[in-house]
């Protein structure tokens, strides 16, 4: 099993930054870490692709469970992945540790992106999103609640730093 730790940073905003904040205060960034195991790469010891696809939603559960609704909203409705992207930029092997960044990008009233950088010793080994929206049980799509929107926009970005195709 992998091993895996979570922390918030702070990060100001910073006018020559790919990411950038739509409002005034300091933008948060969801940080959740993963040791890589042998299980987790081939023969060659390069960590399997996929893995940054099950990482992303490893991720994506803590942040939602740990910062935004404990719940997950399962009385109001349900969270359906509509689109998911990863891109390879360089290998990692077993017994480093990868860091996921989380922020949230293009929150609307229905669905919201998220965007993933992994680092191993800061630098990025691969990078991500995914395109949720939130439906009624039913599974009609449905606005998310107020407080649940502005608690998303606090890790929102105004810039998907290239990570989605405009």
């Amino acid at each position: 099993m992998s091993v895996s730790r979570s922390t918030h940073t702070f990060l100001p905003t910073s006018s020559g930054s790919a990411f950038h904040t739509r409002s005034e205060h300091p933008r948060v960034t969801f940080k959740h870490a993963f040791d890589i195991y042998l299980k987790d790469s081939n023969a060659y010891t390069n960590t399997y692709f996929a893995r940054y696809f099950e990482w992303q939603g490893v991720c994506r559960e803590r942040w939602f469970h740990q910062c935004i609704a404990a719940d997950m909203l399962q009385s109001q409705g349900v969270f359906i992945t509509k689109r998911a992207h990863t891109e390879y930029v360089h290998e990692t092997f077993p017994f480093q540790t990868v860091e996921c960044e989380l922020n949230s990008f293009d929150v609307r009233h229905c669905s919201f992106h998220l965007l993933f950088r992994f680092k191993v010793g800061g630098q990025l080994v691969a990078s991500g999103y995914q395109q949720i929206v939130f439906a009624s049980l039913t599974k009609q799509i449905q606005r998310l609640p107020a407080d649940v929107l502005a608690k998303i926009r606090t890790y929102e970005v105004k810039e998907s730093g290239g990570l989605i195709p405009a």
